[in-house]
């Protein structure tokens, strides 16, 4: 795409194409705004799709296959839709040291997936993370972002508890 060729329509009239748009224009559409960019279509969406990472690739003038090699080689992104709730087991050497790989199992074995999946009804996403940064209260997990501290199986089964549905 020309330099002088237009930007591509924004995907839909959604505010937060907006706030995307937003992002690309503060960095002067550069091409190296292409991992800025995606992690805001990901902050304002929850996950990258086929149709958002073509427009982004367009708007930037960078190739397709380029946005799609940054969206899979950083664990961040996601390409699948986020449950409505997310555990993220954290696995640091810390939190690993005291047990967070049975925190991981027991969730698996709770929620009947594995980590990185979602259930099929779309409630819980298992995640896992390298480090959180609260070593010293490890193991710890965070239950739709907010952390829970010393983490034991039997808390752990709890909040996935108050997840099921009624």
């Amino acid at each position: 795409m020309p330099l002088y060729a237009e930007r591509p329509p924004l995907p839909s009239e959604d505010k937060r194409w907006k706030i995307v748009n937003g992002t690309m224009r503060k960095h002067g559409y550069s091409r190296n705004a292409l991992i800025e960019t995606l992690h805001t279509v990901q902050s304002s969406f929850g996950y990258l799709d086929e149709p958002s990472i073509r427009f982004v690739a367009r708007s930037l003038r960078v190739p397709l296959s380029q946005a799609y090699g940054v969206v899979t080689f950083y664990h961040f992104f996601s390409l699948k839709p986020p449950g409505k709730h997310t555990c993220t087991v954290c696995l640091g050497t810390a939190c690993y040291i005291k047990g967070s790989e049975k925190l991981v199992a027991e969730a698996e074995k709770l929620l009947r997936i594995r980590a990185g999946e979602t259930t099929g009804d779309g409630e819980v996403s298992l995640a896992t993370v390298r480090c959180v940064g609260d070593c010293g209260r490890a193991p710890v997990a965070l239950f739709d972002g907010e952390l829970s501290a010393q983490m034991n199986e039997a808390k752990l089964e709890q909040r996935l508890e108050e997840w099921r549905p009624q």
